[in-house]
């Protein structure tokens, strides 16, 4: 599928918005939130920039499935450990390992037995289970952090931020995994809006905080 001006127009404002987030929008915060979210904007960043580039066929490389998984580990963790200490070495754990799993689950190619599948299966299971908890992390702890009265509400945005990564994450994820949810073509043509959403939800959420 081609893409279009507009759709170039808009990877770029998503683009810019995650840079500006590096450089401004993460001052004053602790080293592992800074560093979690530095990664997570940054390869954002990069993300867009090649797809820019590249057009979606940059979508077609067999590494996205593992990168696009740093995204919301990353934030997830920068989350956790920033406003939720008891679980900084659970958060710091899993975003490890939920990582390596996928990792390793897509590096080494499951043969599907004839009878049950199941391993044909599991780097599906693992795919979703990663993204879903993470995307599920950000989503819900700003959100209740705002409702508290712990944040200003705007922080609420950053959950917002989250609903959208995790819908996105999920599309391309199983789309690369060969189970699409929506035909291709719609996922693309939805993707670059769909990123710009996002972002603009995170950097304001993280403005307002």
């Amino acid at each position: 599928m081609k893409m279009s001006h507009l759709d170039r127009i808009l990877l770029l404002a998503t683009g810019l918005l995650a840079a500006w987030q590096v450089a401004v929008g993460i001052d004053g915060l602790g080293t592992v939130p800074i560093t979690a979210y530095t990664i997570a904007f940054g390869v954002l960043l990069v993300a867009g920039l090649l797809m820019i580039i590249l057009g979606f066929e940059a979508l077609d490389s067999p590494i996205v499935v593992i990168i696009s998984t740093i995204i919301p580990l990353s934030l997830a963790l920068g989350l956790v450990w920033e406003h939720l200490e008891a679980w900084r070495s659970l958060a710091l754990g899993f975003a490890t390992l939920g990582f390596l799993a996928i990792l390793l689950t897509r590096s080494f190619p499951m043969q599907r037995e004839s009878r049950m599948q199941l391993p044909g299966k599991v780097p599906t299971i693992v795919l979703a289970s990663v993204h879903g908890i993470a995307g599920l992390t950000i989503f819900l702890l700003p959100t209740i952090l705002a409702a508290q009265g712990v944040t200003r509400p705007g922080f609420a945005l950053v959950g917002l931020g989250g609903a959208l990564i995790g819908l996105g994450g999920l599309l391309l994820s199983f789309l690369k995994a060969g189970k699409p949810i929506l035909p291709r073509e719609t996922i693309f043509r939805i993707l670059p809006a769909l990123l710009l959403l996002m972002t603009m939800a995170f950097v304001a959420g993280f403005a307002l905080a």
